[in-house]
């Protein structure tokens, strides 16, 4: 954890949200420790200053329509005139022009009180949705590779979105709409009870509750039509990242229209979905319009009944209508509050059910740190299933010792690639243990472990940043001079320093700008600067030309001398020289020992090299039989005939790194 935020105490878990089971006081009880941080006094105070300046707010809001009252009270002649006949005529000017300037006074203090209540609050709010957004994104990055595989990258970003604007609308709605609104109630009941009488009360609390009831339940109606909107805003946000990502794949294929139409229809559902929205948020506006105004009228012809009988002034006809609209704000905030936070509760709950998925790969209490001293490697009678009715390895068992280099082959779905897996503790296993000198990597804390292994993959993906970000991966904290003394290494310094902006050149998203090979060099450069004590190459050249793969491999061998080397490999020419080689079938050792020894065993491994040696003497064939394109009675179908034979019958698919593979 960066510095930045070391500080910060972790909340308690915060358990799933949902909007269907009335969570909005649960979802504030798990707000409030980022509204009221513990190790932030002076957040705090904003918090207390904040709930003051909201106090005199509405008490100034509330005498807004008292000067109102008096100031039409003097206008109509209806106050208490002075009784001196000297001081009528001063009285008579000067009143209505005071409480006309008091009414303008109180409606500005109100004003400025409530903006400067919200500036108050804002760092509170901002700083609640950085944490909680802060926590979110490292929780992600604390499940497993599971979790990530079930995913859409673009879903989750959209959940991270979505969630981060949603706390900022719950906090600023509770603290700054949803409590005055209470207060200010409150007030105004208790002003009507004193200035008129019970039955106003009476009109005015059966308006509100109506107008509650009708709230919530139009309320409760839209929440359905807004998860639908957020989820096919979702897919559309999915569909979008998914083709813009493989936008050289459409293009091969002249997808285009395909990719747009596949969107489009995403984006036809978001229409509906949110047409339906706003078409229910004018029914529920419409609803809560027509109920508030049947109980102001009420309150007003009961007003002027009085009028007429000469128990109420006209200023108290004012003041009963400007205290009914005072009431409709609140009612309408209350309405727009509850509304709000549903939505907003609707918004969050994926977020908060992210939160509270446990990381399935977990420190041991009190794990130590990987101690390396000589990276010796061990696999213990290894079993795993990604699912329990389909077991990947059976009781592997094999060593990998100090500096040595061991490979690990066999068909697609042999499980070669989980064997990498397991050893980085992506997943725990069903079975067995895995050691390196001794120590069980279960029990030791995943930081230090990852620390100490080197991975260059056989897809390498970079960051959408510079070569020299890329490179520096490895290790952050290394000088430019040991960036370029790795790519040095690694045999690519003399190709970035040809770029027009070297080291500091972008290489595109997920490094689509570099080619395969280059990738590759980066990735070796990034191990290079790691300089990890135990490497890892999983497929790390199956992708590549002979001629690159020839380059890379030299690269390999150089940055593998001298430590601990497992390499799960495809192209079997490229661990020859490996001191063991073990082959897996259907997740079971079934050959061990050097090339030689196996080639002499004429097993498993000696059939796969037989073919894969005739694939390439087939593609050697035809590259020759190409060459003479001035041979007009040359036949080249026995030629291509022997190398689709050996290609169907040597190479494997590519396997896929998905969690049904090996």
């Amino acid at each position: 954890m960066s510095a930045a935020h070391s500080h910060h105490p972790r909340p308690s878990e915060p358990k799933a949200v949902s909007a269907d089971r009335g969570a909005l006081l649960r979802t504030v009880v798990h707000l409030w420790p980022y509204i009221w941080p513990a190790d932030r006094r002076d957040l705090k105070l904003r918090v207390l200053g904040a709930m003051v300046l909201l106090l005199v707010a509405k008490l100034a809001t509330i005498a807004v329509p008292f000067t109102f009252k008096w100031a039409t009270d003097a206008l109509a002649g209806q106050g208490s005139a002075p009784a001196a006949a000297s001081d009528w005529l001063l009285w008579a000017l000067a009143a209505p022009i005071a409480m006309t300037v008091a009414y303008g006074g109180m409606r500005i203090l109100m004003a400025v009180l409530t903006q400067f209540r919200d500036g108050l609050f804002a760092k509170v709010a901002m700083h609640a949705v950085r944490r909680l957004a802060y926590r979110t994104f490292v929780h992600m990055h604390e499940l497993s590779l599971r979790f990530h595989l079930e995913r859409k990258t673009g879903g989750l970003t959209r959940v991270l979105e979505r969630g981060r604007n949603a706390i900022e609308t719950i906090v600023r709605m509770v603290i700054l709409q949803l409590s005055p609104t209470i207060i200010e109630l409150l007030l105004i009941v208790g002003v009507l009870m004193v200035e008129f009488d019970w039955r106003y009360v009476a009109v005015i609390l059966v308006t509100v509750t109506f107008y509650m009831v009708y709230t919530y339940y139009a309320t409760e109606w839209r929440i359905g039509i807004r998860r639908k909107m957020n989820d096919s805003d979702t897919d559309a946000n999915v569909k979008a990242i998914d083709s813009l990502l493989n936008y050289e794949t459409v293009k091969y294929f002249s997808a285009e229209e395909r990719e747009a139409q596949r969107y489009d229809r995403s984006m036809a559902r978001y229409e509906d979905a949110s047409t339906k929205a706003y078409t229910s948020l004018a029914v529920l506006n419409a609803g809560q319009a027509v109920i508030f105004t049947i109980g102001l009228a009420a309150a007003m012809v009961m007003c002027a009944i009085e009028i007429k009988a000469g128990t109420k002034t006209v200023g108290d006809f004012v003041l009963i209508n400007a205290m009914m609209i005072q009431l409709y704000q609140p009612l309408n905030f209350m309405g727009m509050v509850y509304r709000e936070i549903k939505q907003a509760v609707t918004d969050i709950e994926l977020m908060f059910s992210i939160l509270a998925r446990p990381p399935e790969i977990r420190d041991a209490p009190g794990a130590p740190p990987l101690a390396v001293t000589q990276g010796a490697i061990r696999f213990e009678n290894v079993r795993f299933a990604y699912e329990a009715a389909r077991p990947i390895l059976k009781g592997v068992s094999f060593e990998v010792p100090a500096g040595k280099t061991v490979a690990v082959v066999g068909p697609s779905g042999a499980g070669k690639s989980t064997i990498s897996r397991l050893l980085f503790r992506f997943y725990d296993l069903s079975g067995g243990r895995i050691t390196i000198d001794g120590q069980d990597i279960a029990m030791v804390a995943q930081k230090s472990l990852r620390q100490a292994i080197g991975m260059v993959p056989q897809d390498t993906v970079l960051f959408n940043d510079t070569i020299r970000y890329n490179i520096r991966y490895g290790r952050w904290e290394a000088s430019d001079a040991e960036v370029e003394e790795a790519a040095r290494l690694a045999q690519i310094d003399t190709f970035i320093r040809l770029a027009p902006k070297g080291y500091e050149a972008e290489v595109g998203e997920r490094g689509l700008k570099l080619s395969g090979g280059e990738k590759q060099r980066v990735a070796i450069a990034r191990t290079i600067l790691k300089a990890p004590p135990i490497l890892v190459l999983d497929e790390a050249t199956s992708a590549l030309d002979s001629h690159t793969e020839k380059e890379i491999q030299d690269a390999l061998e150089r940055v593998s001398r001298g430590r601990t080397t497992l390499v799960i490999a495809h192209r079997l020419s490229t661990i020859v020289g490996a001191d063991e080689i073990i082959v897996l079938d259907q997740g079971e050792i079934v050959e061990r020992g050097t090339h030689a020894a196996l080639l002499a065993k004429a097993g498993l491994y000696a059939s796969m090299w037989n073919r894969q040696r005739e694939a390439e003497e087939a593609r050697e064939k035809l590259a020759r039989a190409g060459e003479d394109e001035s041979a007009p009675n040359r036949n080249p179908p026995p030629v291509e005939d022997a190398l689709n034979k050996a290609a169907a019958a040597a190479t494997p698919p590519l396997e896929t790194v998905d969690n049904i593979s090996d």
